[in-house]
C-alpha cells in the first residue's frame, strides 16, 4: 500500500525491512514495552518496533509498506485446544451454522444446499452453533430437515448431546429397527420400532462420531485444498498459531499426511503443534510405545512439530462432557492409565489429558502423585488438563504442585444453559474457574475445542472470558470469575505458547520474536461488550508472509486454488456468518416465531408468558 511522507531508504538488504506496519495502535503483549506505532518484520521475525518516524530508516526498494489506518493490532491469537488438521479435511463439506442468527435463515442455508449437492453426498452440519443462538431460541425438528431436503441425507451434529438426521440420511447411515443401541448411546425410535432420526449420546459422543464417519469423505487433492481454505478462514480472525488436540477418528501417521505435505511445500498459513491420540481400545499402549519408537516431541519446525500425546491416553480414563446427562461413571481404569503415563514420562514426552469433571481430575492425579513419588513428576516434561470445568481448588492446588497448566475453553458458551440446568446457578459460576487457577500462578491458555462442538471463532471465546456469557446472552459468571482484557489476551497468545515450549519466540511482538500479528476491524481493548464476537482481522500476518486480507488490503494476501469440489458448501456460503446482514432475516424469524407462539396461546395450548430457552433434546 502507497503511504504518502515515506521515502525509500538506500539498498541495504540486510537493515530494510520485509513489511512494516505503521500509523497503528500496537498492543505488543510485552510488559516491558506494551505498546508502539509500528512494527517492522524481517525473515519472518520482528526486527523493530516504535514510532513511525523511529522505522522508516528501514524501508527500502523491497520493503512492502501497511498502512494500519489507526486500528489496533494484536499478536496472532493461538488457540490451545483446536481440532484444526481434522477440521481441516473436511471444511469444506460441511455447511457451518456458525454464526447464523436465526433458524430460518439456517434451514433456507440447508434447502439451497440439498439443490446442489450431488447424489451419494450428504449435507452435514457438524458444530460452531447451539440453539440458543437463534431467534427462535430452538433447535429444528427432523421433519423441517426432511422437508428441506428429502432426498439428500443430511446430519446435523448438536454439540456432545445429539444429532437429528433426515429420513435419506437414516438409510444412508444404515439404521434400521433391528439396529442395536451402542454403549453409552441411543437411538430414538417412533411408535413403530423404526429410527425417527434422532440419536442421543447418552453420555458418550461415539455414537454420534461414529455415525458421522459413514458419510464420504474427500480424496487426497481435494482434502489439501480443504484444509489451506480452513487455514485461511482461521487467519481471518486473527488466528496465526494452534495447538492440535487431535481426537477420535485422526489416525497417525496417515491423517497427519496432509499437513505435513503443506508444511514441506512452505504452504501452511497457521503455526500448528499437534498431539497424538490413540485410537483404538484395548491397544493404546501397543499405540503409544510404537509412537515412542518413531517421533519425539519437538521433531518439525517452527510451522508444524510434535508437542506431545493426548487429549486422550487411554479410552477408559475419558469423561464425556455431555451436560445434558448426569456425569459418566467411570470403572477402574486407573492401571492401565498409570501404564501410558510412566511410558511416555520415562521416554521424555508431554501430554495432554481431556477431563471435564473434578471427579476424574482428581483419580488422575493420584496416579500422578503415585509415580512423582518415584521422581517422575515434575519431569521436565510440559502436561495439562484441558476443560476441567469443575475442577476443585484442592485440585488445582495438587496440579500446581506436580507442575501442570490448564487449557480452558469456551464450551459454557454453547452448553452453560444446559450445565446451569443440571447442576445449579452457583456451579455454572464457577465452570472453570479461570481466575482461581490465574490466582495461583498456573500456566493457563485459552481455545474453543472447535470444530464440533464450538465455534472456531476465537472472538466468541474471548467474548466469553471478558463477560461470563452464553452466545445467547445468559449470564454464567459474577465479576470475580471474569477477567479483564489484556488478561484474555495472554491466554490467547503467550498461553499457548507457554503450552507448547515456544514462550520465548511466540505470543507477543518483541524484537526477534515471530512476526506474527493482526490487524483487527475493531479496538478489542475499547468497544463495548457486545461488539467483540464481531471483531475480525482485515490483515494477519504469520512469519512476515501476509496470509489473510480484507478491506483496504484486499488482494494483498496470497492467492488460494478455488474451493473444491464445485458443489461445497463453503464455495456458495463461506464459513462463520458474521453479524453483518443478518438483521432482516433475525427481525422476521422473532415475528414469525411470536406469531405462532399467540397462535398456539389463542388455542389454550401453551400459557400466556414467553417460554424459557429450552432445547427439546434435552428432554427425553
Amino acid at each position: 500500500m502507497p503511504v504518502a511522507g515515506l521515502v525509500p531508504a538506500p539498498r541495504h538488504e540486510h537493515t530494510q525491512a520485509d513489511l512494516l506496519v505503521r500509523n497503528a495502535k500496537v498492543f505488543t503483549g510485552d510488559p516491558d514495552r506494551p505498546e508502539a506505532r509500528a512494527v517492522a518484520i524481517r525473515d519472518g521475525r520482528v526486527a523493530a518496533l516504535g514510532d513511525d518516524h523511529d522505522l522508516a530508516h528501514l524501508v527500502g526498494p523491497g520493503t512492502k509498506v501497511v498502512d494500519a489506518l489507526g486500528r489496533r493490532v494484536i499478536p496472532g491469537l493461538n488457540d490451545s485446544h483446536l481440532h484444526v488438521i481434522r477440521g481441516g479435511l473436511n471444511y469444506v463439506l460441511e455447511l457451518r451454522w456458525d454464526g447464523v442468527r436465526s433458524l430460518r435463515h439456517a434451514l433456507a442455508m440447508l434447502r439451497e444446499q440439498a439443490g446442489r449437492t450431488p447424489k451419494g453426498q450428504w449435507i452435514r452440519v457438524v458444530g460452531g452453533w447451539t440453539a440458543e443462538q437463534f431467534a427462535e431460541r430452538r433447535m429444528p425438528t427432523v421433519a423441517e430437515l426432511n422437508a428441506a431436503a428429502p432426498d439428500t441425507p443430511v446430519f446435523v451434529l448438536h454439540l456432545y448431546q445429539s444429532a437429528l438426521m433426515n429420513r435419506a440420511a437414516v438409510r444412508a447411515a444404515g439404521f434400521t429397527r433391528d439396529t442395536p443401541d451402542p454403549r453409552g448411546g441411543h437411538v430414538v425410535r417412533g411408535r413403530d420400532g423404526e429410527p425417527n432420526g434422532v440419536l442421543l449420546a447418552a453420555p458418550s459422543a461415539l455414537i454420534l462420531y461414529s455415525t458421522l464417519a459413514k458419510a464420504p469423505t474427500l480424496d487426497e487433492a481435494d482434502k489439501r485444498t480443504s484444509t489451506r481454505h480452513f487455514l485461511r478462514e482461521l487467519n481471518r480472525f486473527g488466528l496465526t498459531s494452534a495447538v492440535d488436540a487431535a481426537g477420535g477418528f485422526q489416525n497417525f501417521p496417515d491423517n497427519y499426511a496432509t499437513v505435513v505435505d503443506l508444511a514441506r511445500s512452505g504452504e501452511l498459513s497457521l503455526r500448528i503443534a499437534y498431539h497424538l491420540f490413540p485410537q483404538t481400545a484395548g491397544q493404546e499402549l501397543a499405540d503409544l510405545k510404537r509412537w515412542t519408537e518413531m517421533v519425539k516431541p519437538g521433531d518439525g519446525d517452527e510451522w508444524l512439530r510434535l508437542n506431545g500425546a493426548g487429549e486422550n491416553l487411554t479410552w477408559a480414563a475419558a469423561d464425556f462432557e455431555n451436560f445434558s446427562e448426569p456425569r459418566p461413571e467411570l470403572g477402574g481404569y486407573e492401571p492401565e492409565f498409570e501404564r501410558a503415563v510412566r511410558l511416555l514420562l520415562e521416554n521424555g514426552w508431554g501430554f495432554r489429558l481431556h477431563a471435564t469433571y473434578d471427579e476424574t481430575i482428581r483419580r488422575d492425579l493420584a496416579v500422578f502423585e503415585k509415580l512423582a513419588a518415584e521422581g517422575l513428576f515434575p519431569g521436565g516434561n510440559r502436561w495439562l488438563f484441558d476443560h476441567a470445568e469443575t475442577v476443585s481448588a484442592d485440585s488445582l492446588d495438587r496440579i500446581a504442585a506436580l507442575g501442570g497448566a490448564v487449557s480452558v475453553q469456551n464450551r459454557m458458551s454453547f452448553q452453560g444453559t444446559a450445565f446451569r440446568d443440571r447442576y445449579g446457578a452457583e456451579a455454572a459460576a464457577h465452570a472453570p474457574p479461570v481466575r482461581a487457577m490465574l490466582d495461583r500462578g498456573l500456566t493457563v491458555a485459552a481455545g474453543t475445542d472447535a470444530t464440533r462442538v464450538s465455534s472456531y471463532n476465537p472472538w466468541v471465546a474471548l467474548h466469553w472470558l471478558v463477560t461470563g456469557r452464553t452466545v445467547g446472552g445468559t449470564a454464567l459468571h459474577p465479576a470475580g470469575n471474569r477477567i479483564d482484557r489484556e488478561t484474555a489476551l495472554d491466554l490467547y497468545t503467550r498461553g499457548g505458547a507457554r503450552l507448547t515450549g515456544e514462550q520465548d519466540v511466540k505470543g507477543s511482538l518483541r524484537d526477534g520474536w515471530y512476526g506474527d500479528l493482526a490487524i483487527l476491524s475493531d479496538d478489542f481493548l475499547t468497544v463495548p461488550e457486545d461488539v467483540i464476537p464481531e471483531i475480525e482481522a482485515v490483515l494477519t500476518v504469520v512469519g512476515g508472509r501476509i496470509v489473510y486480507a480484507t478491506a483496504e488490503y484486499e488482494g494483498l494476501d496470497e492467492v488460494l486454488p478455488p474451493v473444491g469440489p464445485e458443489w461445497s458448501p463453503v464455495a456458495h456460503f463461506g464459513g462463520y456468518q458474521s453479524g453483518a446482514g443478518q438483521a432482516s432475516l433475525v427481525a422476521e424469524a422473532v415475528a414469525e416465531s411470536e406469531q405462532h407462539r399467540l397462535w398456539r396461546v389463542a388455542r389454550g395450548s401453551t400459557p400466556d408468558t414467553p417460554p424459557p430457552f429450552l432445547d427439546p433434546c434435552f428432554q427425553h
